[in-house]
């Protein structure tokens, strides 16, 4: 049996925590910081579990099986994974999985729903109002006459896709890939994705962020929304070109934007984001990672892995996803 080694770049306090609980459910592993291994030691590490990892760390535990990252989104480790495969040229290269934990799955369709509320339901103008001291009703559409499209139909889309189909809303989904959906109007590839926006009032963004969906959203896609259309970000800042975005909120062709993700995290003081009345900026919280489930989650990984020798699903690499 070999060794786990934890990596990370998170909060001291945080990481105690998350060494705590993996501990507690791995009691027969050992699980140090990179610090703690001899270079002896650290050469029997099999797998690390990982949080924001120096790639220059990985490069210390040449017989790495696999890495077993804490978060969803894994665009920047992708690409860290490949590197270190080239220059490792091992016959077996490093695995790379990704957190798949159906509580986040529910934690982010809990937020795509409430701020789809939050923009039908016409909450920015009214807090805006608010500060006028301006007492006047708005026309609200129904939800069945609420246009809404989801990008990206992975596990997180189709829990959105099924918590707004509840409430009514007349929902649409895309995918780079064609799904067999029967509950949405379902649209794929790049050539339909114009068509899509043009029948959208609320857009929201959970595509993946990869070399092909980054500045995907830019001014000439965007401007295929109609008139008034609103876009909730919760993927990837670098998706969306909020350069793009401003002046679509400027000219007023587009009215809301719901912005929880960025390329520079946190959001610098300087950004004209955080001032602008269209706008409502959000600390990337719209999906948390759950500790208690995700630790569950790597512990039985690790557990099938050391009764099975079998991998749990591991990210395309070439994909980024």
């Amino acid at each position: 049996m070999g060794a786990i080694v934890f990596i990370s770049s998170i909060d001291p306090a945080e990481q105690q925590q998350w060494l705590t609980s993996l501990k507690l459910l791995l009691p027969t592993e050992t699980i140090l910081l990179p610090d703690m291994f001899s270079v002896a030691q650290a050469a029997e590490v099999d797998i690390a579990i990982v949080a924001n990892p120096d790639p220059n760390i990985l490069q210390s535990f040449p017989n790495l099986v696999w890495v077993q990252s804490l978060w969803a989104g894994v665009e920047t480790l992708a690409p860290i994974i490949r590197q270190h495969n080239q220059q490792r040229e091992a016959a077996n290269p490093l695995q790379l999985v990704k957190l798949q934990d159906p509580q986040l799955a529910d934690t982010m369709a809990e937020a795509v729903l409430a701020w789809t509320l939050y923009l039908h339901r016409n909450m920015p103008q009214y807090a805006l109002q608010q500060g006028q001291k301006l007492w006047r009703p708005l026309p609200c559409a129904r939800a069945q006459e609420t246009r809404v499209t989801v990008l990206g139909v992975g596990e997180l889309g189709l829990a959105s896709i099924k918590v707004l189909l509840q409430q009514h809303y007349d929902v649409s989904c895309w995918s780079r890939r064609k799904k067999s959906l029967t509950s949405a109007n379902s649209f794929s590839s790049l050539e339909q994705l114009p068509l899509a926006l043009e029948q959208t009032d609320i857009l929201i963004n959970l595509l993946p962020l990869t070399p092909e969906t980054k500045g995907l959203l830019n001014k000439p896609l965007l401007s295929n929304l109609p008139v008034g259309a609103k876009l909730i970000n919760f993927s990837r800042g670098a998706v969306v070109d909020y350069t793009a975005l401003l002046e679509l909120l400027d000219s007023g062709k587009m009215s809301h934007a719901v912005l929880d993700v960025f390329e520079q995290e946190p959001l610098t003081p300087s950004s004209p984001l955080w001032a602008h009345a269209q706008i409502s900026i959000l600390p990337h919280i719209s999906a948390p990672t759950n500790m208690a489930t995700a630790s569950q989650i790597v512990a039985d990984n690790i557990f099938q892995y050391r009764a099975h020798n079998t991998l749990p699903t591991t990210v395309d690499l070439s994909r980024g996803y």
